[in-house]
């Protein structure tokens, strides 16, 4: 297998790159959790008080969507607020997430993913100086291309996480 950056056909150069990071950091977060059972889908470490990995893809993808809408320079609809959010619970917590099977967060996950492709199918290269504003009150401003290069980060920073839950869900299964 061949590792590269090359971006979409339809996509200018640095688009493409930005957007080919995200590409493969969703194929790589498929990869660490293929095979997952819901049980360990759903683990929140051993003394229960981390983020499952359930809560975590649900977060990375609502954050992605998110940036889907600010690329466009468009609000997030509500119905996608209803169907992909909240992002933080009243406790300013990941909301609870539980019994989700992985193959429809994942399938949710294409969706956003799509969205992306179709938005930085629209962009340019000159696009990426557009400044947009961002964090939970819009109190933050950031170039789309920070934005795009924040979405390929910000999954490999959790997909850290689930690696972790991983290992501690089987040191955990192995003292049952």
């Amino acid at each position: 297998m061949l590792y590269d950056l090359k971006g979409e056909a339809n996509m200018t150069p640095i688009v493409g790159m930005l957007f080919s990071a995200v590409k493969e950091n969703n194929q790589r977060l498929q990869f660490i959790t293929g095979g997952m059972s819901q049980e360990e889908l759903d683990f929140k470490g051993p003394d229960h008080n981390f983020n499952s990995t359930a809560q975590l893809i649900k977060h990375i993808m609502y954050v992605d969507l998110n940036w889907v809408y600010r690329l466009k320079g468009q609000p997030l609809p509500q119905s996608l607020k209803e169907l992909y959010g909240p992002m933080i619970d009243e406790n300013n917590r990941l909301p609870m997430v539980k019994g989700i099977p992985l193959n429809t967060l994942m399938t949710k996950y294409d969706d956003v993913l799509k969205m992306l492709n179709d938005s930085c199918a629209q962009l340019t290269d000159a696009d990426l100086d557009k400044v947009v504003a961002f964090g939970h009150e819009n109190e933050k401003h950031a170039t789309i291309r920070w934005g795009l290069w924040h979405m390929a980060d910000h999954s490999r920073y959790h997909q850290a996480h689930i690696n972790l839950l991983r290992k501690w869900y089987g040191d955990d299964s192995l003292s049952k």
